[in-house]
């Protein structure tokens, strides 16, 4: 029985128009080498987040045919295979928060026999991911020199901000099945 634990594979911002603001890419443990890499190339992982717009978009179609506006957290937007899965949360201003979630990424501190392997995540073991994402973003904004529109005007421009990075990077890092907060 192999004991590995869920870890964040990648996390990204999308913006109100579909364009990427940022994009951090955590390794994963390999069993084989036992050692840290990156599963994905930085290109496929922009390839999976684009291929979650379409259900972003789909889920709102729907919550607007149903006349329940919008509902933010989406959850489980698609498993991209027997390892990854992707998740997803939607502000009301339209940015986008996606989180690819590796379900064998981390090695556990200590084998502990049964119960360290996951099938699965609870739906609202996300939760404090978005939660923590979406206040380093709130944070972002309140910077007086940071111009949320500078995006809409400058195609492929990305978030650059030191203090938001490494926010991102303590979420994707700090984060493991059963947190509840970060």
């Amino acid at each position: 029985m192999a004991t590995s634990l869920p870890s964040i594979a990648c996390l990204g911002v999308i913006g109100r128009n579909n364009n990427p603001l940022h994009v951090a890419i955590f390794p994963s443990h390999d069993p084989v080498t036992n050692t840290f890499r990156t599963i994905r190339t930085p290109l496929q992982f922009s390839l999976l987040l684009s291929s979650t717009l379409d259900i972003f978009e789909l889920r709102s179609r729907q919550n607007a045919a149903a006349g329940t506006g919008l509902t933010g957290d989406y959850g489980l937007l698609h498993a991209v295979d027997e390892r990854l899965a992707a998740y997803g949360y939607e502000t009301n201003t339209g940015v986008r928060f996606v989180v690819v979630v590796d379900m064998r990424g981390k090695k556990p501190a200590k084998a502990i026999g049964t119960g360290t392997t996951r099938d699965g995540l609870r739906e609202g073991e996300m939760r404090p991911v978005f939660k923590a994402m979406q206040g380093a973003y709130v944070r972002l904004l309140q910077n007086p020199f940071y111009d949320p529109d500078e995006h809409d005007k400058v195609p492929g421009k990305k978030i650059r901000s030191r203090r938001f990075e490494e926010e991102i990077r303590r979420i994707g890092e700090g984060w493991g099945a059963g947190v509840v907060s970060l």
